[in-house]
């Protein structure tokens, strides 16, 4: 009788090592489960979700049918339970392993902003306010509240003090944390170049650099020009001569500005027409790139009071009005010719 009973209970755990065994594949199987994933997905695990949590989340998403086995898998390997709250990218193919020691390291998706050198502030509010996954804090802040916001004290604008690049950030990144960054490297980056600049130049502070800078900026996006076009104004400033230089007053029309410029808006005063107002504008006009502030700081020794386009992407330079009316005339003729082809 004990005979039969032990052969019993022998045949019993026989099936049931089979049992667990056949368990464990299947949940092997499962964790190599290829997501349901046609391209790239962005996922979101908000902050205290538990494991039934995440696989509702899952399943109202279509990532995983809905069954026991993800349960099972997470008691099998209770590591992969360790999931971190975040926005994370998912992309085609990844299996369901694969998924949780993502959720598990916490590498949360990375998101880019460009901010593009030459453009104003309020054309990277505009960038921001159409990027993904930000938290906006600046929306409809005036000019004055967003120096405040980044700490500004010596300027009312930060117009010109946010460095041009592609910034990386998570979601939930404040736009102003991204203003933030920019700004700081361009403080240093001002600082560092101011440091270094050309003796005797007509600048009082590094806002005067950064302000020349701006208009280098929208003036020309030749780099080998640069240094030409700050020689011009840095020669205009040590004579006198006013800088009159068109972009100044775009920027000093501001909405107004319709794509022409006319005699009357060359004519009628802004604090930042350079055609009216002697010296510098008060502010920058844009976000100049480091080549810009470079060629403020080191303008080419030259003797050029002008310049025009050239209708080929560049510019002619010259030293009297003379030789700039004839550069004028050649260039209209230019553009004349190429109209009526």
């Amino acid at each position: 009788m004990n005979y039969k009973k032990t052969k019993i209970t022998g045949t019993l755990f026989v099936i049931l090592l089979a049992v667990l065994a056949m368990g464990y594949i299947k949940v092997e199987r499962f964790a190599d489960r290829k997501l349901n994933i046609v391209t790239e997905k962005i996922f979101t695990l908000p902050a205290g979700t538990g494991r039934v949590g995440l696989e509702d989340l899952l399943v109202e998403q279509h990532l995983i049918k809905s069954h026991f086995w993800f349960a099972w898998l997470l008691r099998v390997e209770p590591k992969l339970s360790e999931f971190k709250a975040g926005t994370y990218r998912f992309p085609a193919g990844m299996t369901v392993r694969q998924m949780l020691e993502l959720l598990k390291s916490g590498k949360e998706a990375q998101f880019t902003v460009r901010f593009v050198e030459g453009f104003r502030l309020q054309d990277w509010m505009k960038v921001l306010q159409n990027s993904d996954y930000l938290k906006h804090e600046l929306v409809g802040k005036s000019d004055d509240e967003i120096a405040v916001a980044l700490g500004m004290k010596d300027a009312k604008n930060a117009e010109g003090w946010l460095y041009p690049d592609t910034y990386s950030y998570t979601a939930g990144t404040t736009d102003l944390s991204l203003f933030k960054r920019a700004h700081q490297r361009m403080v240093k980056t001002v600082d560092q170049i101011w440091q270094g600049r050309d003796s005797s130049l007509p600048y009082k502070t590094p806002g005067e650099m950064l302000t020349m800078a701006s208009i280098i900026e929208k003036e020309t996006a030749i780099k080998d020009e640069r240094k030409e076009v700050a020689s011009v104004f840095i020669n205009r400033l040590r004579i006198g001569m006013r800088l009159q230089t068109d972009p100044t007053v775009i920027y000093g029309m501001g909405d107004n500005y319709k794509g022409t410029i006319s005699k009357k808006d060359l004519e009628t005063p802004t604090p930042y027409n350079t055609y009216v107002i002697e010296g510098l504008p008060p502010s920058p006009i844009a976000m100049p790139s480091e080549a810009s502030i470079e060629a403020a700081a080191h303008p080419a020794k030259s003797d050029f009071l002008y310049f025009v386009a050239d209708g080929k992407g560049g510019h002619t330079f010259s030293t009297n009005l003379d030789s700039h009316n004839k550069a004028v005339r050649v260039y209209r003729d230019l553009i004349k010719n190429k109209n009526e082809k």
